[in-house]
């Protein structure tokens, strides 16, 4: 079986694969001092939660833009697992080309999803991520990442109104029953959610302008509920990037 994790700022994302099949997935708060102990406990808690032995695990792959956690990470997989684990870097040739600059620059998880969009929706494609960040990923008809977008995410938003503001509260991003708010409450929730499906859109519109045809799929902890206010987003696929990881380690073992 195959282990991977994604390790994003705010949610790490842990699944486990049978050859294609994903057999469970979890989503945890990023903690960057985790040990490698605690990260070991957890892990085999969940494992026995979901009855997998952590004898079955043959491969680990990891994909993190918290280079914090990487140690602990490493320790964990060896003392735990007794396995080297995998950290995707996008300097490595993972069969696709990267035109940023420098490459360096991008998170693995922005190529990862890249793959992923490009093997499952074909090319060109175009990747939405709603995590800590949403990001817009860019792959060209020739199967190449060209690039994308970078944007404060809708709970950085949210937190911004209410430590910028001081008669305003902190609130749940929920989709509101009406977009004219009734109360202060409600009248952000409004401004967050149709005000930040339409930065998505916004964008989105402008990208297709350079990239004629591209697919867009979504991604992210927030995506199922930010995605249904979005025209321009074909599909939602939750677990994009472990499958995008599921795919790189099959590419690297050839």
């Amino acid at each position: 079986m195959l282990m991977v994790l994604d390790v994003g700022n705010t949610n790490t994302v842990l699944g486990v694969y049978r050859q294609e099949e994903l057999l469970h997935y979890w989503r945890l708060a990023t903690e960057r001092e985790r040990t490698s102990d605690e990260w070991g406990i957890l892990l085999r808690t969940l494992f026995s939660l979901g009855e997998i032995s952590t004898g079955a695990i043959s491969a680990i792959v990891i994909s993190s833009v918290v280079p914090p956690s990487g140690p602990a990470l490493e320790e964990m997989a060896l003392k735990y697992f007794g396995i080297q684990p995998l950290f995707i870097d996008p300097t490595m040739d993972l069969g696709m080309a990267v035109r940023y600059h420098p490459p360096e620059d991008v998170g693995a998880d922005r190529i990862v999803n890249a793959i992923a969009a490009c093997e499952h929706y074909g090319c060109p494609a175009i990747v939405v991520d709603f995590g800590t960040a949403t990001t817009f990923d860019a792959i060209s008809e020739q199967g190449e990442y060209v690039g994308g977008v970078i944007a404060p995410g809708i709970g950085i938003s949210a937190e911004a109104l209410f430590l910028r503001a001081a008669r305003l509260p902190r609130v749940e991003v929920r989709q509101p029953r009406k977009v004219i708010g009734d109360s202060t409450v409600g009248s952000m929730q409004s401004g967050l959610y149709w005000g930040y499906a339409g930065l998505v859109d916004g964008v989105l519109k402008r990208m297709k302008k350079e990239l004629e045809g591209a697919y867009v799929v979504s991604t992210g902890g927030l995506a199922e509920l930010i995605s249904p206010a979005c025209e321009e987003i074909d599909s939602v696929e939750k677990n994009l990037t472990l499958e995008g990881m599921r795919l790189i380690h099959g590419r690297l073992k050839k």
